[in-house]
């Protein structure tokens, strides 16, 4: 088991992405077309996928420094969604490779319909998981062949509402409900990574601001009541680290389908979602009426974290799940499952 990024793979995700933010104009909006040619020129597109599908072959480490590094510098590409969701299903639904474009994933409800599909409206094929009876079944689809209907994001990302009118004309391949558990295990780790990443640029972004404006004479980091306020969002930032990486590490040592990875990706979900309150509104407290303008940065991570917490479940899906866990096991079996979850 190996959690630790590969230094080559981690330095050329941070040169292209650095690149990325320093010629960007600093706005929300659709696919960045040309960052996503750039990810795809180097292999970054499908970082973890396998040779035989067009893939790098790295692993969830190189892959959660990348859901980490984009979030942190609002870079609009669907990496999670097209690599570590589309990508791994379609490998396990031994589908021949191909060069089917940027791919995102739909899990449909008993009456073929997903809502909030992220990328929808840009994608070129999707991957659609679908109830049948107790069973599951999924099948690659081009975008043409769904209904899609764009919907408001509020970090203005494509999204849309996926509906499959005809799901037994699309011959899809029985999977597992372990399998769909797995994926919506993937995801809601991914989405906390990419929480992580947008938390800490905010960070970056209040501690800079505090430190160059001025107020009554003096920087705004010698009020105390800033200080405070900062370092608040630097303590529920770092938690929120330590669980994904926790997270991370369990899923790596365990599986995504094993008992502790499921809590540990909840706790790490609840975790992060509750800091998502407390850096969003210190954030935009300490700067200001300037935090508010769509020509600063900041809505952009603000907007996307306050998104992302409710993608693929919820922070209160993750505090049910936690509590009924917790309440099932008892007061000595709690403390045996948190101490499993962390190795």
């Amino acid at each position: 088991m190996n959690t630790t990024a590969d230094a080559d793979v981690v330095a050329l995700i941070n040169e292209v992405l650095g690149d990325h933010w320093d010629r960007t104009e600093r706005t929300a909006g659709g696919l960045d077309a040309d960052l996503w040619a750039t990810l795809t020129e180097t292999g970054l597109h499908l970082l973890t996928g396998s040779e035989a599908h067009g893939g790098a072959e790295a692993g969830w480490a190189e892959a959660a420094v990348l859901a980490s590094r984009t979030a942190h510098h609002a870079a609009r590409v669907p990496v999670v969604e097209h690599d570590l969701l589309a990508g791994w299903l379609v490998e396990h639904l031994g589908i021949e490779p191909d060069d089917a474009g940027l791919r995102t994933v739909a899990v449909l409800d008993a009456d073929g319909r997903a809502e909030g599909v992220a990328w929808a409206p840009v994608a070129d094929s999707i991957v659609l998981v679908w109830p049948e009876g107790d069973d599951w079944l999924a099948a690659v689809v081009p975008a043409g062949s769904v209904e899609i209907a764009e919907t408001d994001h509020l970090a203005a990302r494509p999204t849309g509402t996926v509906t499959a009118a005809n799901r037994a004309d699309l011959n899809g391949r029985p999977v597992s409900a372990d399998l769909v558990a797995e994926l919506r295990a993937r995801a809601s780790l991914a989405r906390t990574l990419q929480i992580c990443g947008a938390m800490e640029r905010v960070i970056e972004l209040a501690t800079e601001h505090v430190t160059t404006r001025v107020q009554f004479g003096r920087a705004l980091s010698k009020f105390q009541a800033v200080q405070f306020a900062v370092v608040a969002m630097a303590n529920e930032a770092a938690l929120a680290r330590v669980a994904a990486d926790t997270a991370l590490h369990t899923a790596l040592r365990d599986g995504f389908a094993a008992d502790t990875t499921a809590f540990a990706v909840a706790a790490a979900r609840s975790v992060a979602g509750h800091a998502v309150s407390v850096v969003v509104r210190n954030g935009h407290q300490v700067h200001g009426a300037i935090g508010t303008t769509d020509e600063h940065s900041l809505h952009l991570f603000t907007r996307a974290m306050l998104a992302w917490r409710s993608e693929w479940g919820t922070t209160a899906d993750a505090d049910r799940f936690l509590t009924e866990r917790a309440v099932a096991a008892g007061s000595s079996g709690a403390w045996r499952m948190v101490l499993n979850s962390a190795g």
